[in-house]
């Protein structure tokens, strides 16, 4: 079985079950719902655990608990440019408004990156008398660059110099 199969197979049992991704998630327990959401998309891999209770939850063997707990080929899922209206819009989202959030980063914290292992993510809903708003909120730890071979007072990452 590929990881693709597992995913279509957790679905199905969603759709069956008539479930939510709530009620997944809290059945599942231990992480942010969108990873615990990801991981049975096959986008994250679960605890071992959390893959055990999974495992429960959706009837899995052994194999397929095993594998849900195996580190997947991320980004796989989705292709470039992403077709789907809503993940295109987030990915337009970063298309138009990423070299803008690049330079206020680097102004603030220097040269480097915003990580996306050690990462926060939230999903709120905002009410709104012209229509409810989605509130995405993302905090990612900042990792300078490394400047190899730096030696004696040359600077050897890319904190914001003063």
């Amino acid at each position: 079985m590929k990881r693709a199969d597992l995913t279509e197979k957790l679905l199905d049992i969603k759709r069956e079950k008539g479930w939510t991704w709530k009620y997944i998630c809290e059945e599942i327990g231990g992480m942010s719902p969108i990873l615990v959401t990801g991981a049975i998309l096959g986008q994250h891999k679960l605890t071992r655990p959390q893959a055990a209770k999974a495992a429960a939850l959706f009837g899995l063997s052994k194999a397929e608990q095993a594998m849900i707990n195996e580190v997947p080929m991320r980004g796989t899922a989705t292709p470039m440019p992403p077709t789907d209206p809503l993940i295109y819009r987030l990915y337009e989202l970063i298309l138009v408004n990423g070299p803008a959030l690049k330079c206020l980063i680097e102004e603030e914290f220097g040269d480097g990156i915003m990580s996306a292992i050690d990462f926060d993510c939230d999903i709120t809903r905002q009410a709104d008398p012209k229509g409810d708003r989605v509130k995405l909120g993302m905090t990612g730890k900042f990792l300078p660059f490394k400047y190899y071979g730096s030696k004696g007072n040359e600077i050897g990452y890319g904190f914001k110099e003063e």
